[in-house]
């Protein structure tokens, strides 16, 4: 979608009652919702999850899977931003963060925003399993194709 056309469908949402509001148009999708105050917009064809094994991971990420099991180090998922941005673990100033270390998660579980562009990007798991390391500090600005985290699935 152009970005006029999402300008003007966060326009109708601010001024509106609505709540949430998903447009799909030429096969993309924008779902745009309040959320304190904060509209959000996700794209789920977006999210990109590889896997790594641990020699993909760069040398500071080494430091964080260290402690681990060789087996469990080459199985750790790596999720990566999906857009360029800038990276938030709390869905709120104050509030307690998506996610944390060692913290179990499930598929489809919201770990952290990325704002893109004034939209706030709700940015799921596409797998299961407990966070082993959080890559990228709070309100820091991200790539894209940058990882975030590290997951070992279960």
């Amino acid at each position: 979608m152009r970005e006029s056309v999402i300008k003007r469908l966060i326009k109708l949402v601010e001024e509106s009652h609505i709540e949430e509001l998903e447009v799909s148009r030429w096969g993309r999708k924008v779902r745009i919702s309040k959320k304190a105050r904060i509209p959000s917009a996700q794209n789920p064809s977006l999210t990109a999850f590889p896997v790594v094994s641990a020699e993909q991971v760069p040398a500071a990420q080494q430091e964080a899977v260290s402690g681990l099991p060789q087996a469990e180090q080459d199985n750790l998922v790596d999720i990566k931003s999906p857009m360029v941005g800038t990276f938030y673990r709390y869905p709120t100033p104050g509030a307690d963060p998506y996610v944390e270390v060692g913290q179990a998660i499930a598929k489809g579980s919201v770990v952290c925003i990325v704002e893109a562009m004034k939209l706030m990007n709700e940015i799921e798991s596409e797998v299961s399993g407990r966070i082993v390391k959080v890559l990228v500090e709070n309100a820091q600005p991200v790539e894209f194709g940058q990882s975030l985290f590290l997951v070992q699935p279960s």
